[in-house]
């Protein structure tokens, strides 16, 4: 089922969001269902306030089949600094450079409900960064550094390409 994306102003993409506290049949069916209304509006992250659920579960994938469901995330570890670019389906159409972690660990429960950690790099970093600032009331444009007009990412990303 594909969900309708909350857009800025909402208040329930201000809200922290509730923890997870049983796997479901039906948590995992909204996973997908995240997944699915992910990929039909070309994000390559979407947490659950975004379509309205007061959960704390979120889905990343920047590579195609290396999908991560995450269920009550958080970053244990970071390391570096990195400041790129970033936009978010709840905010159409406005980008704006952001500083993050250039490296983390996460932990967090996985679609079977088991314990999981990861450390991600670069691109992977910050989608799990801004999905879990989601989940926590945050938006990327709360951490703006240099706003992007929207025409001008093309040339953005050509000059940073080996940022």
């Amino acid at each position: 089922m594909l969900y309708p994306i909350i857009i800025q102003p909402n208040e329930q993409l201000r809200r922290t969001n509730q923890v997870v506290q049983e796997l479901t049949d039906e948590l995992v069916e909204l996973l997908d269902d995240m997944y699915e209304t992910m990929l039909a509006h070309d994000g390559v992250g979407i947490a659950a306030p975004q379509i309205g659920k007061n959960l704390q579960i979120a889905v990343v994938e920047v590579d195609e089949n290396d999908r991560f469901d995450l269920i009550n995330p958080q970053i244990i570890e970071s390391k570096g600094k990195t400041i790129f670019v970033e936009g978010c389906l709840s905010i159409p159409h406005v980008f704006g450079t952001v500083e993050r972690a250039e490296e983390i660990t996460v932990r967090y429960f996985d679609r079977e409900g088991d314990e999981m950690e990861v450390t991600a790099y670069g691109y992977l970093a910050r989608a799990i960064q801004h999905e879990i600032d989601h989940l926590n009331g945050i938006l990327f444009t709360d951490k703006v550094i240099e706003w992007i007009p929207e025409e001008a990412l093309a040339n953005y990303y050509e000059e940073h390409e080996n940022d």
